[in-house]
């Protein structure tokens, strides 16, 4: 796991500093600090951090070149069949110098060019400048495990792992997107392409682009099917599936550095740290966060799979230091992001930092077998739906929601919002159902020029475009479809690589190896979902591996007591950030409005902590990059 960069001037050809490649490179040397380097060639500059996971020695150094030096790479991430891949090119006679991934994809690309990356198993993120044909490709793994953002005017492009990096070069302007704004209050991060700021974008997962003096062009080489659904029964599928996984945990597990597993207790972790069992003569390091607060805390159900599989095991108690990390924490996302699990991410990660260079996760499990409680709701709402005739749907149940909306409790609210929810179709339902800033909140918060400036865009169009682009007509597969593009790539995995990296800890999800999202897809729906039994394949598939108690547990989420900590410990970091005279909220907000919805928090009449806890968030991503 590294951290990338680099420079391509476009129209002017103009020598690219070597000085500047290098200051990007610094500005996030916590992604790799093992080892450095830069490569400049006239327009083209190429920078690296290295976290050395695989050929420790000086050979794995990047930039890379190919032996006749038209082909460099900077590469982030790792690729699990790179043996496989070094086997079949030195069959064709290419010979290798390294005994790490990161030349097998030099050769990969010199051999088969774009195509490579349909041979490519793993998770990466990397800049290919190719000088026989002056042209820059970037490429990003299929699902978005690593990051890739650049920044184009149409005379420059500047890439790199993180956004910190694209401003050391000064002829780039932190200007805000107001529409990414706009998605933020809605999503709780910026989804792909967008970032919040205008002119710097994140290269979509399943993407490369190319860049040349004609300008750059972007393609898309993989996406999600669900058009070869199997028929196979209940029983086979969960034994096709165990060792599907277990292939991909296998894979995972070559390493030369030390490696464990990031233990929650939850099914999917707990899976990964069966399999790992299974595969390792000697105990698995694992890795669990807990809380004071017993509603958040799992420990209780890490420690009977720790015994079970008679893991090394590890437990760090989120106590009171909720306040000394969150602006430690603004600075590694770079644009506001208020998924709070992120606190207990990055505590987990530095623990597993100190024990092991790489973790496993089970990330990928709820997305791709039907895990949230928000499959489980929406199907409630959708059987209720049916039943209402259209009609009254569109007319009556809107004038009931907005009759008990201005009752000041949470019940009422709640109310409200499903009666709001069930008069639209379920695409938009399903969107309102998971978003904390309704619009009637956030049309009275925001001011007048914050308004005028987001125009008539709809977020909506985020997750409807992928609801509408999935090759199915079955609802669940199509909600699925769309978190596999949005939320897992925006927040999950986002959340994931900033706060491991944030310790210089390489996080491998098993789960997401693109063969088994694929064979996921192509299992019926009946299995994933069935009767409100959310994961009923994945349960199925571990039964008589992992406990009862685990397979069968009520599911918590890698939660926080949020409404909790804004009442009491964060209370005053919250309320002196968002309340000083030159706070940045300031300018996008009525202010008034804002200390209404706080102290109806305070005195818990509603529960505001979601849309309390993104403005807090935006205030403190505000003051670390834009004042």
């Amino acid at each position: 796991m590294c951290g990338i960069a680099g420079k391509y001037n476009i129209k002017t050809g103009m020598s690219v500093p070597h000085e500047l490649i290098e200051k990007m490179c610094d500005k996030i040397e916590y992604r790799g600090p093992d080892d450095k380097g830069v490569y400049t060639a006239g327009p083209v500059g190429l920078g690296h951090r290295r976290l050395s996971i695989l050929d420790l020695s000086d050979l794995g150094h990047q930039p890379m070149c190919s032996e006749d030096k038209t082909i460099w790479i900077t590469f982030n991430g790792e690729i699990y069949n790179f043996l496989e891949l070094r086997k079949k090119l030195i069959e064709k006679g290419y010979t290798f110098r390294s005994n790490c991934d990161t030349e097998v994809i030099i050769y990969l690309y010199k051999e088969y060019g774009e195509e490579c990356l349909q041979y490519l198993r793993g998770m990466f993120a990397f800049a290919i400048w190719d000088s026989e044909r002056s042209i820059l490709f970037m490429a990003r793994d299929r699902i978005g495990k690593k990051p890739l953002f650049y920044y184009y005017n149409g005379n420059v492009l500047i890439f790199a792992s993180e956004i910190k990096s694209i401003f050391e070069d000064k002829i780039v302007q932190k200007n805000i997107n107001y529409e990414a704004l706009n998605d933020y209050f809605k999503y709780l991060y910026v989804p792909d392409p967008k970032t919040i700021y205008q002119n710097i974008y994140k290269l979509e997962p399943g993407h490369f682009l190319i860049c040349s003096k004609d300008g750059i062009k972007n393609h898309e080489y993989w996406d999600i099917k669900f058009d070869n659904v199997k028929t196979q029964s209940l029983h086979d599928t969960s034994n096709e599936l165990l060792s599907v996984l277990e292939k991909s945990v296998n894979l995972r597990m070559i390493s030369d550095v030390p490696l464990g597993a990031f233990l929650s207790g939850g099914i999917d972790s707990s899976a990964i740290v069966a399999l790992m069992s299974k595969q390792q003569d000697t105990p698995v390091k694992t890795c669990s966060i807990g809380f004071d607060s017993t509603k958040y805390d799992e420990v209780e159900f890490a420690r009977i799979i720790a015994k079970k599989f008679g893991t090394e095991h590890h437990e760090f108690t989120v106590k009171e230091n909720a306040e000394q990390v969150l602006k430690k924490l603004t600075y590694f996302f770079d644009e506001p992001f208020a998924d709070s699990s992120s606190v207990p991410t990055y505590f987990v990660s530095k623990l597993a930092k100190q024990k092991v260079t790489v973790a496993l996760s089970g990330d990928g499990g709820d997305e791709n077998f039907a895990g949230y409680e928000k499959y489980y709701l929406d199907d409630i709402e959708n059987r209720i739906r049916s039943k209402i005739p259209r009609t009254a749907r569109t007319l009556f149940l809107p004038f009931l929601s907005r009759l008990i909306a201005p009752f000041n409790n949470d019940l009422f609210k709640k109310g409200s919002t499903l009666l709001k929810t069930l008069s639209y179709e379920s695409d938009y339902g399903f969107f309102l159902t998971n978003t904390d800033f309704d619009d009637s909140i956030l049309k009275k918060v925001l001011n007048e020029d914050t308004i005028r400036k987001i125009g008539d865009y709809d977020p909506f169009s985020v997750t409807s475009y992928y609801y509408n682009k999935a090759d199915t007509d079955n609802h669940l597969s199509k909600i699925l479809y769309t978190d596999l593009k949005t939320y897992l790539p925006g927040d999950i995995l986002v959340k994931v690589d900033r706060m491991s990296m944030a310790n210089s800890l390489e996080v491998r999800a098993p789960i997401l190896d693109h063969k088994v999202i694929e064979f996921a897809a192509s299992i019926t729906p009946e299995y994933k979902y069935n009767r409100g039994n959310k994961k009923y394949i994945l349960k199925e598939a571990f039964n008589g591996i992992l406990p009862n108690e685990v397979i069968y547990r009520k599911k918590t989420g890698f939660s926080v007591p949020l409404a909790e900590w804004l009442r009491g410990e964060l209370k005053n970091m919250a309320s002196q950030s968002l309340f000083n005279k030159n706070a940045g909220i300031n300018h996008f907000f009525k202010m008034d409005e804002i200390k209404k919805l706080w102290n109806t928090h305070l005195l818990k009449k509603r529960n505001y902590s979601g849309i309390l806890w993104s403005l807090f968030m935006f205030e403190l991503w505000f003051q670390e990059f834009i004042e």
